[in-house]
């Protein structure tokens, strides 16, 4: 059982910047981030894959960069240019024989 563990959330004023971080217990071929804000449902946000390829969410592209380090089984999500509607509970996700998740973390964009 791999487990997901996220840091980095936080409160941030509209326009600022995060880094969410999750380090994986082993090696899963795709990682990823969701994120699901209060009364919506959960949705993806970026991905990557073991070989560095990546898709994003319309939302969050050109703001948003997601990338791995292979060898520590570490995700990240830099968020720049935050806004308001990126308020949401972030979730680090894996994809493998098994989808893994990771408890969340809280990102909240408010001046």
């Amino acid at each position: 059982q791999v487990q997901l563990v996220e840091s980095g959330g936080g409160l941030v004023q509209p326009g600022g910047s995060l880094r969410l971080s999750c380090v994986a217990s082993g090696s899963i071929a795709v990682m990823g981030w969701y994120r699901q804000a209060p009364g919506k449902q959960r949705e993806q946000v970026a991905a990557i894959t073991s070989g560095g390829s990546t898709n994003y969410a319309d939302s969050v592209k050109g703001r948003f960069t997601i990338s791995r380090d292979n060898a520590k089984n570490t995700v990240y999500l830099q968020m720049n240019s935050l806004k308001p509607e990126d308020t949401a509970v972030y979730y680090c996700h894996g994809h493998g024989h098994y989808d893994y998740w990771g408890q969340g973390t809280q990102v909240t964009v408010s001046s």
